[in-house]
């Protein structure tokens, strides 16, 4: 049976609800036969992913025809020592393991930039979170000659169709009381809830249906 993997942030994490990330959303699109293994674990860099050997299960696991689907960038951008790395040097070298991990065991690797954050300007723009990071990513794909999903690119054309206030139904937003968790309430613009999740799942499904070489993992329209 193929398997699709999934490595990753909170962005892509499973999660607890009302949280929920992309990944978990990916077992609707999977194709019959496929299954969806998602390792991806919130607060991680691709760094910290690999030190915590989160990687190991697919390290262990993962064969020829299998595929694997890498979102970092997120949590990169910190400033503790545990997750940083430089977009210009050790970001795209730490994501480069992943790349051989899979090429040795005869997987098809996924580079995805990190998914835009919902941080509007008062005049209805949207602002770039990501700093090098998502660029970083592009040119690594560029370079390895590997599949690219622009996350960044798709999400944030999402957002601004949707604009600020329809966006906001993607994401984790509570009233005051509504959850025991979060007595003030909540108003999240990084993580997804249930619908969040089915839309940005929905934008990489459609992206793995682009290329013979991935297409069987998710199913038709």
């Amino acid at each position: 049976m193929p398997v699709m993997y999934l490595v990753g942030d909170s962005t892509v994490d499973d999660n607890t609800p009302p949280f929920r990330g992309w990944g978990y959303a990916m077992r609707k699109w999977a194709a019959e036969g496929v299954e969806v293994r998602n390792l991806a674990v919130s607060g991680c860099s691709s760094r910290s992913f690999l030190n915590r050997h989160l990687f190991q299960e697919a390290l262990d696991k993962m064969t020829s025809g299998d595929l694997l689907l890498i979102q970092f960038g997120h949590n990169d951008e910190k400033d503790d020592e545990e997750r940083h790395t430089d977009p210009a040097t050790t970001f795209p070298e730490t994501l480069k393991i992943y790349l051989r991990a899979a090429a040795e065991r005869g997987a098809v690797p996924v580079l995805c930039t990190p998914v835009s954050r919902r941080f509007f300007t008062g005049d209805g723009s949207l602002l770039y979170t990501h700093g090098e990071y998502a660029g970083a990513i592009r040119k690594l794909a560029e370079d390895e000659q590997v599949l690219l999903i622009d996350l960044e690119k798709m999400t944030r054309s999402l957002y601004l169709a949707l604009g600020e206030e329809g966006t906001a139904r993607l994401f984790v937003r509570l009233m005051p009381r509504e959850h025991p968790d979060f007595p003030d309430g909540h108003d999240d613009r990084t993580h997804f809830n249930e619908q969040g999740a089915a839309e940005v799942a929905s934008l990489v499904a459609s992206a793995l249906r682009e290329w013979e070489v991935t297409r069987s993992f998710v199913r038709p329209v």
